[in-house]
């Protein structure tokens, strides 16, 4: 009786590496441990995942999701109240608490696929790296801690703005990434309007206003004005080195209004 020969699967066998060569070990092989009925499962839900729309997608991996990296982060001390700790430092009053961090993980990636014109496949990956790697929850951080920062910024009169840059190192830098985008938001979104800019006083009026913007408005405008990577690297930077963004809260909110003049 002639021997029959098994067909060569090395394309197919090299095109399951390759998609599922990126998982953790325990990952991949519990996964190809399963039965073909189980397997169906992971099938049908991949498809469910793929076929949602993003809004869809972004409240399913926060449901599903959010409470296995929540715990994850506030189980990793250290990290989270050194972000506590800056935010104390620029007076902050946001706490890291659970609903806080759920609020921004979920933020996080649908941010990410916002600057990448909501390509669907990244709230799915921003979603498994936030679960995979603890680098990528730490960033979580360092987006909170910098979009924290940058409320903080956006509810700034222009003069605390001039005050504020003057105490920086890199004076032209910090105008160009950050104070020049946020005053070109409050012109377009009517927030701040300067009015006969020429003139002495009218100049004054405007350049000492102070911010109103409702609280979901500021996230949005926030998010509209930065990418995720610029409020990550932002929070990055505070986080490593506190003095990269010089703040004397004193100096900066006190309410005297000549610092125009001077």
């Amino acid at each position: 009786m002639q021997e029959i020969q098994s067909v060569p699967r090395t394309k197919h066998s090299s095109s399951l590496d390759s998609i599922l060569g990126s998982l953790p070990p325990e990952a991949r092989d519990w996964l190809e441990s399963l039965p073909w009925k189980k397997r169906r499962y992971v099938l049908l839900i991949c498809h469910l995942i793929c076929a949602a729309p993003p809004e869809v997608q972004a409240e399913f991996l926060d449901d599903y999701t959010a409470d296995g990296i929540v715990s994850r982060m506030l189980s990793d001390r250290d990290y989270r109240q050194q972000v506590a700790k800056c935010l104390q430092e620029f007076h902050i009053d946001t706490e890291l608490t659970e609903a806080v961090l759920r609020d921004y993980i979920r933020q996080f990636y649908i941010h990410s696929a916002q600057d990448a014109h909501r390509q669907p496949n990244l709230y799915l990956e921003s979603a498994l790296r936030l679960v995979i790697s603890m680098e990528e929850r730490n960033n979580v951080l360092n987006y909170a801690l910098g979009f924290e920062l940058l409320k903080m910024l956006f509810q700034m009169s222009w003069l605390q703005h001039e005050k504020l840059y003057r105490l920086q190192r890199n004076q032209e830098a910090f105008i160009q990434t950050y104070i020049k985008p946020i005053q070109h938001a409050h012109r377009i979104n009517g927030i701040i309007v300067p009015r006969d800019e020429k003139m002495f006083f009218a100049k004054r009026d405007y350049y000492i206003q102070k911010p109103n913007i409702p609280p979901r408005k500021l996230v949005e405008l926030v998010m509209a004005t930065f990418t995720s990577d610029v409020v990550t690297h932002f929070g990055f930077s505070v986080l490593r080195h506190l003095n990269s963004l010089v703040f004397d809260y004193d100096y900066i909110y006190r309410p005297e209004v000549d610092g125009i003049f001077s």
